[in-house]
């Protein structure tokens, strides 16, 4: 979702892009009555918070159905003693 950012968050930049893209979201700018440069910066965030969320810890947790451990399926250690 689209995030209001405060000016002083804000950082300015040279993007490059082919004619042919940049036409594109010209066109989709004038048809909402926004700048290019809004609209550009709307696509950065909605890329910027999927690759956030993609990117998140994700924690798991499993139970074996027959009661055995990681360690007794596998024919090695699960982790090496310290040495």
């Amino acid at each position: 979702m689209h995030q209001v950012s405060d000016k002083r968050d804000t950082r300015r930049t040279t993007v490059a892009a082919s004619r042919s893209s940049l036409a594109t979201l010209e066109a989709e700018a004038s048809r909402r009555g926004v700048s290019l440069s809004a609209l550009m910066a709307e696509a950065i965030e909605e890329k910027a918070s999927r690759l956030h969320a993609s990117r998140r810890p994700r924690l798991g947790v499993a139970r074996s159905t027959d009661g055995r451990s990681a360690a007794e399926l596998t024919g090695e250690p699960v982790a090496h003693p310290p040495s």
